[in-house]
């Protein structure tokens, strides 16, 4: 059985990856920092006939995640897929000349850096699998080709970043696949109600990374299984 782990899983895009790669027989690990809404989503999987398992993480934090990491490594000898779903749109965010230090530097620590050290803490489970995969769900807000609209410029600017780190460890980690994904405006808290987007078209090319992309397809970013400029 292949194992995944999806950082922010109890709602939303990241749930609806850990649902059907449940489905795909993976055992999912669900991260989340709230406990209660983390246990509540793996029993959910599990009442449905999945196997899933809580894993109790706050990307924001390194003893949190270098904690999970351990807890994980009790559980299971190897990782196949991480899914760094993790993040946040801080309110107020409104144009890049008004947002405070705090308020960049808040929104970089779980979008941006979030995703680095939860992969430099799972990066020994993730070598003992046979096609190991890293899958960063960014934003068609951090392209760079085409320019910025303005809209939430310190998540846009985490997202571009995250492509960066996306490129980075591709680089380093020759033998993964480590790739970026833009899931669309998507019917979610984050995405709201008006968005475009299903979840279900929003997780799809998530899951198809995780499931069934070559593993030699790596250093891209994509939307509906397309490769997408950065």
């Amino acid at each position: 059985m292949k194992n995944v782990l999806i950082t922010g899983a109890n709602k939303g895009i990241g749930y609806e990856v850990a649902r059907q790669l449940a489905g795909k027989e993976f055992h999912v690990f669900i991260g989340a920092r709230n406990q209660d809404a983390g246990r509540k989503a793996a029993d959910e999987i599990a009442k449905k006939g999945g196997k899933a398992t809580f894993l109790k993480i706050d990307v924001a934090e390194n003893a949190s995640v270098t904690a999970a990491a351990r807890k994980f490594a009790k559980a299971a000898d190897h990782l196949d897929v991480l899914v760094n779903n993790a993040g946040i749109i801080v309110d107020g965010d409104n144009g890049i000349l008004e947002i405070s230090d705090e308020l960049l530097r808040k929104t970089l620590e779980t979008n941006t850096l979030g995703a680095l050290r939860v992969t430099r803490a799972f990066v020994p489970l993730l070598r003992k699998s046979k096609a190991p995969r890293v899958i960063n769900v960014s934003s068609g807000g951090g392209q760079l080709t085409g320019g910025a609209d303005g809209w939430s410029p310190a998540y846009c600017i985490s997202k571009t970043a995250l492509n960066g780190v996306t490129s980075q460890l591709a680089t380093a980690l020759p033998k993964f696949a480590v790739n970026s994904v833009c899931p669309g405006w998507v019917r979610t808290d984050m995405g709201g109600q008006g968005a475009t987007r299903s979840v279900e078209e929003g997780a799809d090319t998530i899951v198809w990374l995780a499931a069934g992309a070559s593993q030699k397809l790596t250093g891209k970013f994509l939307r509906d299984r397309k490769e997408i400029p950065w």
